[in-house]
């Protein structure tokens, strides 16, 4: 998903040069983030620089170190670390007003610039019903792995405009939501 998510700033900010990706170093989704990062970078033709944050302190430290780096934007990794710390994050990238591209479409509903990812409710269904089959006496071994298969697009406009983005007309013809 981290190649996807570069993708989508790259087309949000044409013309960037550097990315950065938040990761939680302490996460075993640290490394295919930055697996994925790369890849990414290289295909765009973009430098990508790393930053870490695995506790509260290290979150508006990395986003300073983002902005003044001259970095065009950031992503922030997939990881149940930053899921929990949604507000700060949003807040963190409208303090040092660098474009962010998260994993949840919650994000951007809570006034992030823009998402690409699974909904979270979904996830929670899914989980629900697994743990409905172990209860009801289905050996957990004998289940299939399931991962999600919708992925949501969500763009902020009124984000943009505070960050002075423009968004194009085909981001916003693909996106799954709109806010405005």
């Amino acid at each position: 998903m981290t190649p996807k998510r570069l993708e989508l700033l790259c087309e949000l900010i044409p013309g960037a040069k550097n990315i950065a990706l938040l990761i939680n170093p302490k996460s075993p989704t640290a490394e295919p983030s930055i697996q994925g990062g790369q890849q990414g970078a290289r295909a765009r033709g973009v430098q990508l620089s790393i930053l870490n944050a695995s506790i509260d302190a290290e979150i508006d430290p990395a986003f300073a170190q983002c902005a003044s780096s001259g970095a065009d934007g950031l992503i922030v990794a997939a990881d149940p670390f930053f899921d929990t710390r949604r507000k700060q994050l949003i807040a963190a990238a409208a303090r040092h007003k660098v474009p962010t591209n998260y994993f949840e479409p919650e994000f951007s509903t809570a006034g992030g610039l823009i998402s690409y990812g699974a909904r979270l409710s979904t996830v929670y269904r899914q989980m629900g019903i697994t743990a409905g089959r172990i209860l009801n006496g289905e050996r957990p071994a004998d289940l299939p792995v399931e991962q999600p298969t919708r992925f949501e697009l969500v763009v902020n406009v009124k984000t943009a405009r505070a960050l002075g983005i423009v968004v194009s007309p085909r981001l916003l013809s693909v996106a799954d939501e709109v806010i405005e």
